[in-house]
């Protein structure tokens, strides 16, 4: 069996270039998962804010807004490509009303955070680390006293429609592939809340709660646009990657079969909404 990559290289190969490539798409698709997320995290104008696996800046760009010129926002990656995305972007936006955001590209597990951040955010970023335990241990050593987290990841594949139906079309022609080792990176990693409440308790945190975020969401205008974007991002681009040419058009056929007809697809997504606070 190959080694694992390690998540550097997988946010920095051909995963990050698409995900840079359909950022537009990605940013639609999770717009009321971001309402979410903002409304969760009760940003305020001043604040300093850390986003964590900030991708191509959704989020920052949000959260900058929401803070005013009078606030700061540290924007964190790994991935190259998706911080060109993100940096591309901000210069192009009439920045005058929003806070400075610092785009850095470095892991959050080690990165040497100033211990002044009133917030740290993050959007789908927190479920991919390599040592869950000391990310966040570190994390919580970059906000003030009296700090909090908010943060969306998945929960259980099984309640996320919007993953399962391409990728049940997908396992009806490939093999399943072997499970991930418990604890792996992976996007459902903390598909238990329970246990997730309890690594932050370890890390530090403090008041630490999980609350359920169900939405529907529009993955496509049509069953076309649908099959594209479940192919091209997220778990399912995973079981296409290594097939040869006519394997793929099977399995991409077989997803097209799969969505719904009729207009827009609409399917479920399943996340949980993380709070906590650093008690100091």
């Amino acid at each position: 069996m190959p080694e694992p990559i390690s998540q550097v290289d997988y946010w920095n190969g051909d995963v990050g270039e698409r995900w840079a490539a359909m950022q537009a798409e990605l940013d639609r698709v999770f717009v009321p998962l971001t309402d979410a997320l903002l409304a969760g995290a009760g940003l305020r104008p001043g604040e300093r804010v850390l986003d964590i696996g900030c991708g191509c800046g959704e989020t920052a760009l949000l959260a900058a807004g929401r803070t005013g010129p009078s606030g700061a926002v540290a924007a964190l990656d790994v991935s190259r490509p998706m911080l060109a995305r993100a940096r591309a972007r901000a210069s192009q936006d009439d920045r005058t009303a929003c806070a400075p955001i610092a785009w850095i590209e470095a892991d959050a597990q080690t990165h040497a955070f100033a211990p002044d951040h009133d917030v740290a955010l993050s959007r789908f970023g927190v479920m991919f680390f390599e040592d869950s335990r000391q990310a966040f241990a570190n994390i919580r050593r970059g906000l003030r006293p009296g700090g909090r987290l908010a943060a969306l990841c998945w929960r259980a594949l099984p309640e996320n429609a919007w993953v399962n139906v391409a990728r049940n079309a997908v396992l009806g022609v490939v093999p399943e592939p072997e499970p991930s080792p418990p604890g792996a990176p992976g996007p459902f990693r903390f598909a238990d809340g329970a246990a997730l409440v309890e690594l932050l308790a370890r890390a530090g945190f403090a008041q630490a709660g999980v609350t359920p975020v169900d939405r529907a969401i529009e993955i496509g205008d049509d069953a076309e646009a649908a099959t594209r974007f479940a192919v091209t991002v997220g778990p399912v681009s995973g079981l296409l990657r290594d097939l040869d040419a006519a394997m793929r058009e099977r399995a991409v056929a077989a997803v097209r079969a799969a969505m719904p007809e009729g207009g827009p697809v609409r399917l479920a997504a399943a996340c949980w909404l993380v709070t906590a606070v650093n008690p100091g």
